[in-house]
């Protein structure tokens, strides 16, 4: 029988697997190792203005996903007022409303941000082609200013920066001068772009410093030279480019504040960075699931830490494959060992070791005795499981009773499965001898130990718990070593007179 079914469903799941691990550490920025940290910046922006005891609404530009920043978190203050997020070709927007208001008012909008490796450039529609009005002399002076530039430059971005360089103080002649004192700079520069056929608008851009407060926005001159192509323009120094530290919190070319039914407003912001670990930074937009984001973040936090335990037992299970199938370890059940590995877990294993063997011992003696009734199997077992309790429950009381606290954590054992590793232990010595229950005995103990030395290391715990593809990469492995039919490691020593001879 052809075996390419089997390789191609292996390979299959191993690419699945490799896939969603590496595309939520590239799109979703999650960490492959659990000390890592990220730079998050809280934004914090006021709104000051007085109402005038009419009906007010309030829209102020907000940040969104860009090079370099992914929106986390966003938070408002602003009590007594309605609020609403708009999104549009634009941009978002946050809404304020309120029926009546006079006097001096404050609203509050606060974001954390989260500094990426990502310098794509988020797409941008380009702006429409409008038209340019100019009142004499000033049409004359902004043909010559445009003519002057268009001569130096190749395409856009060239021509964007000549024409800026022609407004600085050093090149700035009498046509430059004339136009200045009509329009602001940025303003005027994107006129100017504008009626030579350059698509281009003002943005306004924050520039990050840490610890700085009541801080404004920087117009910034974003120039398009084709769809899904543009740069950003100093418009004082002319230097092209996005600078690491600038965040562009408008960048639609609408005004950053409008208030109705107010005077005097403005926006001020405040700022701080701060050092979080990469897993605890990214954790908020994890819980936004998507076909390809799956994850349990969005579970509450209680069944979150059960499923952190759950998703360990694949990696006791791929122990527990590896040692019995290449090794060829022998144990006392097939998973046992893993279930007292995750018992391990909760228990520490010093505490762990002696439970197990306080209870497998005694188990063992109080066995023995029963097996004098020659009971039916049903009521034997019954009776293995309530002795078991009942030695947990002795050991728990004693323990607590002598000041050792850690002696209460052997609840945590798996009663059924020790009753029915007392019975098989028990029919293995009646059967074989106390040789093989030592052998099987020690061999699940050893496993159990590498199961959970292998389960409480902080890296797996951390990988198996944000990168859910990591499961099906095990189940590749797990296939893998279960079509292995070749010698066990431990049974190599059978050959050893031969190799000898």
């Amino acid at each position: 029988m052809s075996r390419l079914p089997f390789y191609l469903i292996v390979g299959l799941l191993m690419a699945v697997g490799i896939g969603m691990s590496v595309h939520r550490h590239v799109q979703f920025e999650v960490p492959w190792t659990q000390g890592e940290q990220r730079t998050v910046w809280e934004v914090e922006a006021i709104i000051d203005f007085t109402a005038l005891g009419d009906p007010v609404r309030v829209d102020l530009a907000l940040p969104q996903h860009q090079r370099g920043y992914r929106l986390l978190t966003e938070n408002t203050a602003s009590p007594g007022y309605g609020l609403s997020f708009l999104q549009d070709e634009t941009g978002r927007r946050a809404q304020w409303s309120i029926r009546e208001a006079a006097g001096s008012q404050q609203l509050y909008y606060s974001a954390r941000l989260l500094v990426t490796e990502d310098r794509r450039q988020r797409e941008l529609p380009v702006p429409p082609q409008r038209e340019i009005i100019w009142e004499r002399p000033y049409d004359t002076a902004a043909a010559q200013v445009i003519e002057r530039a268009w001569a130096r430059s190749a395409d856009p971005y060239t021509f964007a920066r000549e024409l800026i360089r022609d407004f600085s103080e050093d090149r700035q002649g009498e046509n430059s001068r004339l136009l200045l004192t009509q329009f602001e700079r940025s303003t005027l520069l994107v006129r100017l772009l504008n009626q030579a056929g350059v698509p281009a608008r003002e943005v306004s851009g924050l520039l990050l410093e840490d610890g700085r407060r009541r801080q404004t926005l920087t117009p910034w001159i974003q120039v398009f030279a084709g769809e899904d192509d543009w740069t950003l323009f100093n418009p004082t120094s002319g230097a092209q480019g996005q600078p690491d530290n600038l965040l562009l919190w408008e960048s639609g070319g609408r005004a950053v504040l409008e208030v109705q039914g107010g005077s005097n407003s403005r926006v001020t912001f405040s700022m701080l960075s701060r050092n979080q670990p990469a897993a605890a930074a990214v954790r908020s937009q994890l819980a936004d699931d998507t076909l390809l984001n799956f994850s349990i973040h969005s579970l509450p936090l209680e069944e979150q830490a059960l499923f952190q335990t759950i998703l360990l037992i694949p990696i006791g299970a791929l122990v527990v494959v590896f040692l019995r199938i290449i090794v060829g370890i022998k144990t006392s059940g097939t998973f046992m060992p893993v279930l007292i590995a995750l018992a391990f877990i909760q228990t520490t294993l010093p505490t762990g070791l002696i439970g197990f063997l306080l209870v497998v011992a005694v188990g063992l003696v109080i066995r023995n005795y029963l097996s004098y009734l020659n009971l039916l199997l049903v009521a034997r077992v019954s009776a293995v499981i309530i002795t078991v309790i009942a030695i947990i429950s002795i050991f728990s009381v004693l323990s607590y009773r002598v000041g050792l606290n850690a002696g209460l954590t052997i609840t945590f054992f798996p009663m059924i499965i020790l009753a029915w590793t007392i019975e098989r232990m028990s029919i293995l010595w009646e059967e074989e001898g106390p040789k093989e229950v030592l052998i099987q005995g020690g061999g699940s103990l050893v496993t159990a130990v590498l199961a959970y030395l292998a389960m409480n290391n902080p890296w797996i715990r951390h990988i198996t718990f944000n990168f859910l593809g990591v499961q099906l990469i095990i189940m590749s492995l797990i296939l893998l070593l279960g079509n292995y039919t070749g010698y066990r490691l431990l049974e190599l020593r059978r050959f050893k007179p031969v190799t000898e001879d």
